[in-house]
């Protein structure tokens, strides 16, 4: 048994609880299924996801100590993570201003959706840090290499992010497919996207 089964245990429920509370990767994703649809939803969770598999990864092998202890490295990737959320937000509502609705422009690339989703994830440092701070409560030293216990944790802590994820992205995909059936919405949606995204931003920056 490499893993705790009490432990285990407790670890799940934190992290359900944690994945149903509202954050900045379920922000994201919300907007983007509402915008989009369902399947950019589903691909920004698929993204969110191979995200937190590097920031496991990192945990892991015990990078995220180094981040820890250079806040120069922090901030950096930090404000880079901060102007990307800008840069989407301000796209957004370029793209409001040029069409009066959704369904009169060509849909974002799945891929774009799966590079930006995967990208917002990576450049917001606190996940590892908050990684390096929540994983090791639930590693139990003698039943073998914490590295490893890490890594199973993490991964346990993505699978069910995805699942969570997956469903708010359904959820919120559909009730975009009613809105957009709606006249006059079509920038609304994106304009509120926008608003999300450059809210996001500014959190990251003064948090």
């Amino acid at each position: 048994m490499l893993l705790d089964p009490a432990l285990l245990a407790v670890f799940i429920v934190a992290v359900l609880v944690i994945c149903v509370t509202p954050g900045p990767d379920m922000l994201y994703i919300l907007a983007t299924s509402v915008s989009q649809g369902i399947r950019a939803g589903l691909v920004a969770s698929v993204g969110m996801s191979l995200g937190m598999l590097v920031h496991t990864v990192l945990v892991a092998v015990g990078l995220a100590a180094v981040m820890s202890a250079v806040p120069v490295l922090f901030d950096v990737i930090r404000y880079a993570g901060a102007a990307y959320l800008l840069y989407i937000g301000i796209r957004a509502w370029l793209d409001s201003s040029s069409a009066a609705a959704i369904e009169q422009r060509p849909p974002v690339p799945l891929r774009t959706v799966l590079w930006r989703a995967t990208m917002t994830n990576l450049l917001n440092p606190k996940i590892v840090l908050f990684y390096l701070a929540f994983l090791p409560q639930f590693v139990a030293p003698d039943l073998g290499t914490p590295g490893l216990q890490l890594f199973l944790l993490g991964m346990i802590f993505v699978v069910i992010g995805l699942i969570i994820d997956s469903l708010i992205a359904v959820g919120a995909g559909r009730l975009g497919e009613w809105l957009q059936g709606r006249r006059g919405l079509g920038r609304l949606l994106d304009r509120i996207a926008g608003t999300v995204f450059v809210a996001l931003a500014a959190r990251l920056v003064i948090a």
